[in-house]
C-alpha cells in the first residue's frame, strides 16, 4: 500500500516525510522514536500512521 497522504485523524501532512524515515531508520540505524523526533513529528496519531504502515506493493505487483 502507499502512504496515506495526511495523517487520519488530524489532517497534517506524513507522506513528504515517509522517504526521509525510512532512510534515517535502515540506512543511518536510528531507532525508530528517534527518527520521528529528528523529522519533528510529534502528535502521536502521526507517528502512529508512519509506524504502522507496511509496504505491501511489490508483493501485490507479482500477481499481475
Amino acid at each position: 500500500m502507499i502512504i496515506p497522504i495526511r495523517c487520519f485523524s488530524c489532517g497534517q501532512v506524513i507522506a513528504n516525510k515517509y522517504e526521509e524515515f525510512i532512510k534515517l531508520v535502515n540506512e543511518e540505524k536510528l531507532s525508530p522514536e528517534k527518527a520521528l523526533d529528528k523529522l519533528g513529528i510529534k502528535k502521536y496519531c502521526c507517528r502512529r500512521m508512519l509506524l504502522s504502515h507496511v509496504e505491501t506493493i511489490d508483493e501485490i505487483m507479482m500477481y499481475n
